[in-house]
């Protein structure tokens, strides 16, 4: 993608994700289902989950996986809040920037 993805939008996509599971999802799923969207590293996504766990978005539990230790992240009430503040401004947002492209420029 061209253009630049600010930290909002990456901290709205991965809330997004996470949301989709109620129970949770582990970081390597996480990182695969914004990779349909933006083309993100696993070092770019892991500092962001752990921003929006500071921030009490997320909580973070581990769960043994073939004999191994596997953390989940599942989005939390004030997430919840904070995605549905992200997906109004979202349309908002998108709406305006569609407009001008449609309305395009006059020769």
């Amino acid at each position: 993608m061209i253009f630049n993805t600010g930290a909002a939008l990456l901290d709205a996509i991965v809330l997004s994700v996470v949301s989709r599971e109620q129970q949770g999802t582990y970081g390597y799923k996480i990182t695969q289902d914004v990779r349909q969207a933006l083309d993100v590293s696993e070092s770019t996504l892991y500092p962001v989950l752990r921003r929006l766990q500071k921030d009490e978005c997320l909580e973070v539990y581990d769960m043994q996986f073939d004999g191994r230790n596997r953390r989940y992240y599942k989005v939390t009430e004030k997430g919840m809040a904070q995605l549905n503040l992200y997906r109004i401004e979202w349309k908002n947002y998108s709406k305006k920037i569609n407009e001008m492209f449609e309305r395009g420029v006059e020769v």
